[in-house]
């Protein structure tokens, strides 16, 4: 049972999560972002919604299978890091779309990409593929960082 409510905390912090943050990024989505200057290796619009609700569901499994661990190993540290790591995820999405910013968004995407995998690190030591399910995660916020990076640069 405490399994099962767990899972369900995890899936509703990581729901919060996404959905904050969507809320940050549709104020300016529609409106600031279609003005930019962006690479032409930016991906269609459609595709961001299904990437990170996928994110964010692995990222709860990911975490789930850490907090399943806690009788072998202390958890606590690395579930705070997954914690702090989605805080970082809806600040982004504040400074680049809700400030309108491409620079603090690239600083912010920075400090997102050093927090996936600092709580990789952390997941990796009570288990293995818990920080596995984190790779796309990382993978797309680094390509976000590179678009992030352009954007900057064509923008500024």
């Amino acid at each position: 049972m405490a399994d099962r409510v767990a899972l369900v905390a995890l899936l509703g912090a990581s729901a919060a999560a996404q959905g904050l943050g969507a809320w940050l990024t549709s104020r300016s989505v529609g409106t600031w972002y279609p003005t930019l200057v962006k690479p032409a290796w930016t991906p269609p619009g459609w595709i961001f919604g299904p990437v990170w609700t996928l994110l964010y569901l692995l990222m709860a499994i990911a975490a789930w299978l850490v907090w399943r661990e806690r009788a072998r190993h202390p958890v606590g540290p690395a579930l705070t890091l997954y914690a702090a790591q989605l805080l970082v995820n809806v600040a982004w999405s504040g400074l680049f779309f809700g400030l309108q910013d491409p620079g603090a968004g690239l600083i912010g995407i920075g400090v997102l990409w050093v927090a996936i995998v600092a709580t990789m690190t952390a997941f990796l030591r009570a288990c293995r593929p818990a920080a596995w399910l984190l790779a796309p995660y990382a993978v797309w916020v680094s390509y976000a960082a590179a678009l992030s990076w352009a954007l900057w640069r064509l923008n500024r």
